[in-house]
Parts: structure tokens; sequence; C-alpha cells
């Protein structure tokens, strides 16, 4: 709440974070598509949820701990590109780009359904020419 507006959710589909990612990184829902939990991760990185992070990442790619750069401010997420990832499937792919500050991450992220919720498994990350 600010000056009693809500908040929308960093993932930037809409709606207030509580009933959109919250509810994820909370455990009152799972993602239904690989999108989803690519949105979600998004906004637990921008809320520093180290819990949620390692929850939603397979036990086989998984750290330890997840590392967060105290002045790293993320600012926005575009989806370039989804293939597969629906309800029905079992791995799918995000292109996404993920803004902070004056840069861009830009990602090629691969899930999969590990005990019937999806996961992160890995990204490769694209470079840009400066």
């Amino acid at each position: 709440m600010d000056n009693g507006r809500v908040a929308g959710c960093p993932c930037g589909v809409g709606g207030g974070y509580g009933e959109c990612c919250g509810r994820l990184h909370r455990g009152a829902a799972r993602a239904l598509t690989a999108e989803e939990l690519m949105r979600s991760r998004y906004s637990a990185f921008v809320k520093r949820d180290e819990a949620y992070l390692l929850r939603s990442w397979h036990p086989a790619t998984r750290p330890a701990t997840v590392e967060f750069d105290p002045e790293l401010r993320w600012t926005g997420l575009e989806i370039l590109r989804v293939e597969d990832g629906g309800r029905s499937d079992t791995k799918g792919v995000v292109e996404f780009r993920a803004s902070y500050g004056d840069g861009v991450m830009h990602e090629v992220s691969r899930f999969v359904k590990h005990d019937d919720a999806w996961v992160y498994v890995r990204g490769k990350t694209i470079s840009h020419p400066a």
C-alpha cells in the first residue's frame, strides 16, 4: 500500500502483488504454466525472496543459496517468446528481457515439470554488443 493505492505486481501482468505472484510466493498456489513461473521468479528477484527462488528451482541444478546484489534494482520484465510450457506440457522455454538501472538481462530459460510442478532448470544469457 502506498498512499492508499495497491501496488501492481512486479511481473507486469496487472493486479496487485498479493493476488498475482504473492500467492505463489506464499505457497497458496502453484504456477500453471512455465511463463507464470518465469514471471513469479522475476517478482521473487525483485522482492529478494530466496526461499521461493530455491523452491522453484530444479533440484539437479539448484544452488545452495541465491546471492542478491544490494545495488541492483529490477525495473521491468518483457516476455519475448514462449515455447510449450502450457498446462498439459512437461517442458517449456521462456525468452525474456529483464531491465535494471541502465542495463538489460536477456535470457532463454528452460523449465520442466518436476513432481507435477513447474520448476526452473537453467538459463542461457544472450549477450548484446555495446
